[in-house]
């Protein structure tokens, strides 16, 4: 996105017991401090995730965490990107579910740039995808989408769940999106992700 674009996402709101939240790299929302030393990050992050856990990490817990946050920052946000990165764990030493949010300048028409956006029509999906409207508070009306889809290197589904707005006031699109095979990780992360969803605004001054 280029940064002349004005409006960020504004993620004040969002739940920081159910979320690990990596901020962008790139564009008018960053830097952040975290990416000086995302491995300093990372081990704090590890570090307050079994303590909030009260779970005993034992001698390598900490840095086995560490290693995947780590890990999944650096592959999911690499350099240059602008989105949000959101990371879901049940358990401290879990593989975190990742969810994207971006944000970008509004394309018409509305619905048509909503389905495209949540991939409503994808063709790919082993069945029709479940599309269905979505409100928020701060974003308007928007669409939500869940589907199956087949993967080209491994025998296993993934279940991807997209969320789609055009917040006309501001001229902007925003999309949230996650695919996992871990279709159980997806289907108990349901309710902290529509949190999420409904917790995102846009902001321009």
């Amino acid at each position: 996105m280029s940064e002349l674009f004005w409006p960020i996402l504004d993620i004040e709101d969002v739940d920081d017991d159910a979320w690990v939240m990596v901020p962008p790299r790139t564009g008018r929302a960053a830097p952040f401090p975290e990416w000086d030393d995302i491995a300093t990050w990372s081990r704090e992050v590890a570090a307050d995730l079994w303590t909030d856990s009260d779970l005993d990490p034992g001698p390598n817990g900490v840095d086995f965490v560490a290693g995947t946050l780590l890990r999944t920052a650096e592959s999911l946000a690499p350099p240059g990107s602008d989105h949000w990165l959101f990371l879901h764990l049940d358990h401290p030493a879990d593989v975190p579910l990742p969810v994207c949010a971006a944000i970008g300048p509004a394309s018409k028409p509305r619905e048509e740039t909503l389905r495209a956006l949540t991939e409503a029509d994808d063709e790919n999906a082993v069945e029709p995808p479940v599309v269905k409207p979505f409100k928020s508070d701060s974003l308007g009306k928007g669409m939500t989408t869940f589907r199956y889809i087949p993967q080209e290197d491994s025998p296993h589904l993934l279940a991807c769940v997209r969320y789609a707005w055009q917040v006309e006031e501001h001229g902007a699109d925003v999309v949230i999106w996650t695919a996992s095979e871990d279709i159980a990780h997806v289907m108990r992360a349901a309710e902290d992700l529509e949190n999420l969803a409904r917790s995102l605004s846009v902001w321009a001054p």
